[in-house]
């Protein structure tokens, strides 16, 4: 009986052993991970890293890792996912909010972007169903003068106004960009008739708004008024200088000028420094009487 007790205990603390001592190494294709805000939008891809190695990856003819006109799964191992928070536009076309699997057919003049609404399939491209196609797209692949040696996914070319963006695909000697578009303006809009009555500083993000956006400047400018009727808010130099950028806007060069003058005077007064208004007033300032 002992001998058998002694041997259960061998055999628990050998699978123990074994269930404990195993040896972590690096993936051959490190996983990878992309985020940007565009707009409103969360733009995610979550991807695996294949690297070069010495292959050839895209090219005619059999002897290419991903030979012209066959579709991969744009990664490695289960694929590259997309995920989107709100509705977009990729390439003109409406993709709700989501997860999609990225797919790529390279080919030698276009080459075909898609999204897949199936993410159980992860990278098995033989399991690709065409229903369960929501996107394709030809976009123009470009030649790059440096290899990439490990599978690059970025969002890129983001627009000042943050409606726009790319999405940007580099591996070996070759790249693709595919043009998003988001719209934020109604959720704008309705924040703005929301919570400027219950907090007076949100009259400043409405008005930052509407000048950034070209929207109505009297209605932007009547916003700011209303938050430097406050207290002391007049004494805000940062905050003036938006009224001066409204003023601006809406043509009013003497007022504007005024309004940047006042700025400037208490941002050269600020027992704290200027945060770079005294050089933004000046500017502004030159600019409008250039005009």
């Amino acid at each position: 009986m002992k001998r058998i007790f002694i041997a259960t205990l061998s055999l628990i603390a050998c699978f123990a052993w074994q269930a404990n001592g195993q040896i972590t190494v690096p993936q051959p294709s490190p996983a990878g991970s992309v985020f940007s805000k565009v707009g409103l939008t969360n733009v995610t891809i979550d991807y695996f890293r294949p690297k070069v190695k010495g292959r050839k990856i895209f090219g005619e003819g059999s002897d290419f890792l991903q030979p012209y006109g066959t579709l991969w799964r744009a990664g490695a191992n289960s694929g590259s996912k997309l995920t989107l928070s709100t509705d977009v536009e990729i390439a003109g076309k409406k993709v709700n909010e989501g997860e999609y699997l990225i797919f790529i057919t390279p080919g030698k003049d276009q080459w075909e972007f898609k999204l897949y609404s199936d993410i159980s399939i992860g990278g098995n491209v033989a399991k690709y169903d065409k229903s369960k196609e929501v996107l394709s797209t030809n976009v123009k692949a470009t030649k790059l003068t440096s290899n990439v040696e490990a599978l690059t996914y970025n969002i890129t070319d983001l627009s000042e106004d943050n409606s726009t963006a790319a999405i940007e695909m580099a591996w070996a000697d070759m790249s693709i960009k595919v043009p998003l578009k988001v719209s934020f303006d109604e959720e704008v809009m309705a924040d703005i008739a929301k919570n400027t009555k219950v907090n007076p500083r949100n009259y400043l993000a409405a008005a930052n708004y509407y000048l950034s956006a070209n929207k109505d400047m009297d209605q932007a400018l009547k916003w700011v008024n209303m938050y430097l009727a406050e207290g002391e808010n007049s004494k805000q130099f940062w905050n003036l200088h938006l009224k001066a950028r409204i003023l601006a806007k809406m043509g009013n060069k003497k007022e504007a000028i005024t309004t940047a003058e006042k700025s400037l005077d208490l941002a050269k007064n600020f027992p704290n420094g200027d945060f770079g208004y005294i050089k933004r007033n000046q500017d502004l300032i030159a600019e409008v009487k250039a005009k």
